[in-house]
């Protein structure tokens, strides 16, 4: 619930439009909803401009359902469940079917209005993301579907990794001017040193599980990022496409 939702439920109740009973429950689950199996967090969208973000992985696709239903009911807010199956999506689909499903991101989604607050969609406040290679593009695109829905322009550069750096060096102008990267690699992780010494803005470093076996499932390279001698490379978790997503939307709002 939004600050104008709120001013509109206050203003029912002086006209006399709803009873006080019926104000106080509205209010009462704009901090969240208690359904058993979840507490869904109507007021996220309030505090940071986008509603909850449902976690598919590990819920019934009833779960599912039922979730985003709660949340296409309190927003008028773009909705999105990452790590998603086809089967949850099918059944998502047949009671919303507003609702989409993207194979790349592994995630439904429901494209509404552009969040309040977005940034401009201009050159200045795209967010560029960038992979080592084709394997890293489901969370590439997991990250891309995200920053989208938070009402960002971004632009993806895949397959750029240092094994071929000559195909990094012909995006060099557009990683010195990009607001914000998102830089995502497997294997050791070196592609976020590089890009870290080229970029003028921040760098939010992705380590993928791909990789052999001394990849350790993305260990590897999240342990060579965190250890970046690069200035200005921040880490987030291991194929986390979503909260790299996040984070760069939040830099490019900044003024």
């Amino acid at each position: 619930m939004t600050k104008n939702d709120i001013l509109r439920l206050l203003e029912a109740y002086k006209d006399g439009g709803i009873t006080k009973e019926d104000a106080a429950e509205s209010l009462s689950k704009a901090a969240f909803e208690d359904m058993g199996f979840a507490n869904v967090d109507h007021s996220r969208e309030a505090r940071q401009g986008f509603p909850e973000v449902v976690y598919a992985a590990g819920k019934t696709k009833e779960q599912v359902l039922a979730i985003l239903q709660s949340l296409a009911a309190a927003s008028d807010g773009s909705l999105l469940a990452t790590r998603a199956s086809r089967e949850q999506y099918d059944f998502v689909k047949a009671e919303m079917p507003e609702a989409e499903y993207d194979e790349e991101a592994r995630a439904i989604y429901v494209r509404r209005a552009k969040p309040v607050g977005a940034p401009p969609e201009d050159e200045a406040h795209e967010i560029l993301i960038i992979t080592a290679g084709t394997s890293d593009i489901p969370v590439a695109a997991e990250a891309r579907l995200t920053a989208e829905l938070y009402g960002n322009r971004v632009k993806t550069l895949y397959d750029c990794g240092v094994a071929g750096i000559h195909r990094l060096a012909a995006h060099e102008d557009e990683i010195r001017h990009a607001r914000v990267i998102i830089c995502i690699a497997g294997m050791e992780g070196a592609l976020a040193s590089v890009i870290g010494g080229l970029a003028s803005g921040p760098v939010i470093a992705v380590p993928t599980s791909v990789g052999y076996g001394a990849a350790l499932h993305g260990v590897t390279a999240l342990l060579s990022m965190l250890s970046s001698c690069a200035a200005g490379v921040s880490v987030v978790n291991i194929d986390n496409g979503f909260g790299a997503g996040v984070l760069a939307s939040k830099i490019n709002r900044l003024n």
